[in-house]
């Protein structure tokens, strides 16, 4: 039988099906495919990470954008007086320089009174000397008559305020020391005031002493009863600090008196400041 017989024993050619359940023949054999295996099942994908800027705007950034634009100049100003501040008062502690020569009324015209600096930011050497502020009042008493007390040393009295004291008073650390800086600054070496400033602190130091003696009741203590404090008398004195013991330096410990002209007080200040 050739290959083109039918029957169940025709063989097949190369390319043909081979029979189930017979073998194929070596050289044109067809590996035998099993059942497929089953694939694992997909990982499901990692939940998204929540996006830290997905929330509501807060802040500037929550305002519209004509808002925005007004709170960026509001702040663009802030800035700018803060840095003008900052170097004006630069210029009023720094030593005397060319911009200080040039623009020195500009500088002060801004600092006084509200932004008035007592420190330098090249400070000389510490001050070596103690100064105490001193006062006495002519007083008219009930009967016309005119009495001169002794001398009151006010700054004898804030130091006593001070001593022991854990939070002394801004008022009895400087307001005597300033008032009489305030005076030396504004005044020539004969008293004499410079400009408007020297007359100020002229008024401002005598309200300050005739306070002082209304609180101390000088009055009563000189008259003995009523009275009226008519002028005033303010003096410094001034002594030198004594060098320590291993110090070869020599100073006098003399003290130097400055008296300052009677000053007559206004009758409203007359009962103790300005009512």
């Amino acid at each position: 039988m050739d290959a083109y017989d039918g029957g169940s024993n025709a063989r097949h050619g190369l390319d043909g099906p081979a029979a189930p359940g017979v073998p194929a023949e070596s050289g044109g054999s067809v590996p035998a495919v099993g059942p497929a295996e089953p694939h694992p099942p997909a990982e499901p994908d990692p939940p998204a990470e929540p996006d830290p800027f997905a929330g509501p705007r807060t802040g500037i950034a929550a305002l519209s954008l004509r808002y925005q634009i007004g709170v960026a100049l509001a702040l663009a100003v802030v800035a700018v007086g803060v840095c003008v501040h900052l170097g004006m008062t630069f210029l009023h502690v720094a030593p005397p320089n060319t911009v200080t020569r040039e623009h020195g009324t500009a500088v002060d015209d801004w600092i006084y009174p509200e932004f008035e600096q007592n420190w330098k930011l090249f400070a000389p050497n510490p001050l070596q000397q103690n100064i105490s502020i001193q006062v006495r009042a002519e007083v008219r008493d009930g009967e016309g008559g005119t009495l001169t007390t002794g001398w009151y040393d006010l700054s004898a009295e804030d130091g006593r305020a001070i001593d022991g004291n854990l939070l002394p008073s801004h008022t009895q650390q400087n307001e005597l020391r300033r008032a009489w800086d305030f005076f030396l600054a504004t005044h020539d070496s004969e008293d004499r005031p410079v400009g408007l400033r020297g007359s100020l602190s002229e008024s401002y130091l005598r309200r300050i002493v005739v306070l002082r003696l209304d609180r101390d009741d000088a009055v009563r203590a000189t008259t003995g009863g009523a009275g009226v404090i008519e002028r005033v008398q303010v003096r410094s004195r001034t002594s030198n600090v004594p060098p320590p013991r291993w110090s070869r330096e020599k100073v006098s410990t003399t003290p130097v008196y400055r008296e300052l002209p009677w000053w007559p007080v206004p009758q409203d200040e007359a009962g103790g400041g300005v009512r």
